[in-house]
Formats: C-alpha cells, structure tokens, sequence
C-alpha cells in the first residue's frame, strides 16, 4: 500500500494577535508621547509659570504649599516656576547637542571611514583624525567640559559648544565602523565600476548604509547631553545665576537638604530624571521601529 504523504498546513496565527501587531504598527508613533511633551513644556513653560523663574517672589526655604506648590528655595525663588522655566533651557541645550554631534559624527565618520587605508596626505590625515578623536574620548567628558568653559565663559553657546564637542566622537566612531563594514559590501563594488566618482558613491551608497547605528544612539546622547548639563551646573561652570537650569538648582538645594529643606533639591532632580528616562525611552523605541 503505497504511503499518502500530506503537507502540513502552516498553524494559522490567532487574530487577537494579528489584530495587536497591526494597532502596534499603527499606533508605534504614541511611543513619542514623553517627547512631545517636554517639547511643548519647554515652549510654553515660560509662559505658564505662576511666578518669575529669577525674581524673589516670597520668604526662603518656604515647605510647598497652596501658593508655592514646590516650596521656594534658599533665595526666595520659587521653585515651581524654575523647574518648569529650565525645561527649555536644559531641552534646548539638549536638542542642539544632539543636532551637533550627531550630524558632526557623521560627516567625520565618513571622512575618515573612506579614507583612513588611502595613502598620501589625505590617508595621513584621516589616521591622525581618528586618533585625536580617541584621545578626546579617553579624557572624562566633565573634564573637558570645565576646560572649555574656563577658557570662553558660561554662556548658552559655549554650553552646547562644549558638550558636542565631547559626545561627537561616539558618534563618529559608530559611523565609521559601519562605513568600513559597508565598503566591503559587494554593491559597493559595483557602483564603483558603474562609474560612480567617490564622492557619489559616498553620499548615495555609504552614507544611507552607514548612519543607522548613530541615529539609533541619539537616545544615548540626549540623556549624556541633559546629564552633563546639569554636572557642569552643578558643579557652578554652567549658565550664570539667576538662570533657571536644573543641575544649579540641585546644587542650591543640596545644603537646604541637609537641614531637612528636602523641596528645593528634589524637584529638580526629579525633572531631570523622568526627562532623560522618557525621552530615551521614546526615542529608543522609535527609532528601531522605524528602521523594521
């Protein structure tokens, strides 16, 4: 009796399942929710702060109340309308930081990824780049930062001058990992003897190839960028007083803490941490939905 072989049919997929890969398909941009947030705080916070960020509006070190929801700190400044006023501040150093070292890193990544094996001085100054930029890298970031700002002063633009220039090397060293990844790829060959100049082939072949990693990372850097603010703030290198900003904030209210003055400190600190925790969050998961 000759045997009757059947193929198995493939297990259909239960449709609770397929109709929740289709909504988290359709809805993946709600993970953008905290972003969008923080971006409309740091818009209007100045607008809707019940008091001034930098005048003395009442007594020091007043416990929050009905009047002062979050307390005033150790100069009388509420210390509401501060933490929500510095979320523009510390958002636009932020932002601007990743802007600069993302786009930075890229375009050094490139150089120095296509050139780096090449002889004559071109290959000599792409070795030598990526050297320097190891050596930024082995100095601590907060280091570097001190330096900058001791040299050219505390304002804003130096601020966010100072912080890409520290961050822009891990960038840098993604891109060009990828970069030498994909000039072995084979379509890399034949677009070259297609008779692309290197400069076409760079930017229309490598560069969309070889970004992926680094725009993945621009969670990492937007919380590294909103950490060493507050650092250099803390620290006492950052904006200059009165200027709301969240790690200056903490450093005044550290002293009021240990005398059981806790409001002044935590509030800020708390801003800070939910607004690196969400951001990365949302832009982590974004960004790898996107590129599915």
């Amino acid at each position: 009796m000759a045997a009757v072989i059947t193929a198995a049919r493939p297990k259909p997929e239960p449709r609770g399942h397929k109709r929740q890969s289709a909504t988290g398909g359709r809805l993946w941009w709600l993970t953008l929710t905290p972003v969008a947030i923080l971006v409309l705080l740091a818009i209007i916070g100045s607008w809707i702060t019940p008091y001034s960020p930098t005048s003395v509006v009442g007594g020091t070190s007043i416990a929050p109340n009905l009047h002062f929801w979050f307390g005033t700190d150790s100069n009388g400044l509420d210390v509401f309308s501060r933490v929500l006023a510095a979320t523009r501040v510390n958002m636009e150093i932020a932002w601007s930081v990743v802007a600069l070292s993302t786009s930075g890193g890229v375009a050094l990544g490139l150089l120095v990824g296509m050139n780096e094996s090449s002889r004559g001085l071109v290959g000599i100054l792409s070795r030598g780049l990526a050297r320097l930029i190891d050596l930024i890298q082995a100095v601590p970031a907060v280091l570097i930062g001190l330096v900058l700002v001791a040299f050219y002063g505390g304002n804003l633009a130096v601020l966010i001058g100072a912080i890409s220039i520290v961050l822009l090397p891990i960038q840098m060293r993604l891109v060009r990992v990828e970069v030498l990844r994909v000039r072995g790829e084979a379509y890399v060959d034949a677009a070259r003897m297609a008779g692309m100049t290197e400069f076409e082939l760079t930017v229309r072949t490598v560069l969309p190839n070889s970004t992926r990693a680094a725009l993945e990372n621009v969670s990492v850097i937007f919380a590294l960028a909103t950490i060493l603010t507050a650092a250099l703030g803390f620290l006492g290198v950052g904006l200059p007083p009165p200027t709301p900003e969240w790690g200056s904030m903490i450093a005044t209210g550290a002293s009021d803490a240990a005398l059981g003055r806790w409001w002044s400190a935590l509030f800020p600190t708390l801003a800070l941490t939910l607004s690196v925790g969400a951001v990365s969050f949302s832009l982590h998961h974004a960004l790898r939905r996107l590129h599915r």
